[in-house]
């Protein structure tokens, strides 16, 4: 048994405002794609997770694959907000390392499972996927590698290979350590992974440094 089938339905009936019933379509339809992958999921399955008839999915999402994308959107856009609050978070680049890595183990670890959506898509093969997934990564870095290259004298394009590496580091590292049972707690973790980023990218001078005294203020 599934663990969409072990969980009971939502009751039927209950007329919610439109955004109201979106965002408990997008919900439902995260449950089933987490659950079953994008190619065994089933409108029917969605619409029953929901407690709603399919007329009704329907109304919303003109089928399964505007739905996977809506649900796509939402949780990219959730973690380049989360990726640039823990850089904005702070002027200290060596908490800004260890705040964008914990965004990370953050997200992964969420109880819903999202980060399967983003990082674990049984659809890559779909450009319209493979573009927001391409594109959640980009943004990402990108507002790494703004910081990188506004603190060193590294050129931008410099800059942005460093901060691909960083956030790839963090997202392969957060998968892993879900992936092996948690057996280090997340702030044990995700702080392990700043040390070793950060060890490495302090070796860059800032501006008008003489020596490698690291983008810290």
């Amino acid at each position: 048994m599934t663990a969409i089938e072990q969980t009971e339905a939502r009751p039927r009936g209950t007329r919610l405002p439109r955004r109201a019933r979106r965002n408990q379509l997008l919900g439902a339809a995260q449950e089933v794609f987490v659950a079953q992958g994008y190619h065994s999921a089933a409108m029917d399955d969605i619409a029953d997770r929901a407690g709603v008839s399919k007329p009704v999915l329907y109304q919303h999402f003109p089928g399964k694959l505007d739905l996977y994308l809506a649900l796509l959107d939402q949780h990219c856009e959730a973690l380049v907000e989360a990726v640039r609050s823990a850089i904005g978070s702070t002027t200290d680049n060596k908490q800004r390392v260890a705040a964008t890595m914990d965004a990370y183990f953050a997200y992964v670890g969420d109880e819903g499972g999202a980060f399967r959506l983003v990082f674990e898509s049984d659809l890559t093969n779909e450009p319209a996927v493979r573009e927001r997934v391409d594109k959640v990564a980009l943004d990402c870095a990108k507002a790494v590698s703004k910081v990188i290259s506004e603190d060193t004298d590294l050129p931008p394009d410099e800059s942005m290979l460093l901060a691909v590496g960083m956030c790839g580091m963090a997202q392969i590292t957060a998968r892993y350590w879900l992936g092996s049972g948690q057996q280090l707690p997340r702030d044990a973790a995700a702080k392990l992974v700043s040390s070793l980023s950060w060890r490495g990218i302090r070796g860059f001078p800032m501006h008008g440094a003489s020596g490698p005294q690291g983008p810290q203020r």
